[in-house]
């Protein structure tokens, strides 16, 4: 039988309206997105003052272990560097 593997969490970034990036977790990153741009309770405080926000990256990973690993990896990065990933060069 084929099975679809869907990922349980993933990691994302968005570009702020001021061009800066942030990298977050969800399940269900479309609902995250719409949060970041209109909630001021559930969306992150950094990006309430830089709305619109747009999605330009997204990984699948396992566990929601993986994926906080993975999104520390990005906050500690240069945007440079995140640029690189959103572009396709993502050797971490």
């Amino acid at each position: 039988m084929l099975k679809f593997f869907m990922s349980d969490w993933y990691v994302y970034m968005v570009r702020c309206a001021d061009n800066s990036l942030y990298p977050g977790i969800a399940k269900d990153v479309g609902k995250r997105l719409q949060e970041h741009n209109t909630d001021n309770q559930k969306g992150a405080k950094y990006t309430r003052g830089r709305r619109p926000v747009q999605l330009v990256y997204q990984q699948g990973f396992d566990s929601r272990s993986e994926a906080c690993k993975y999104e520390m990896k990005l906050k500690s990065m240069k945007k440079s560097e995140k640029e690189k990933i959103i572009k396709g060069n993502n050797e971490i």
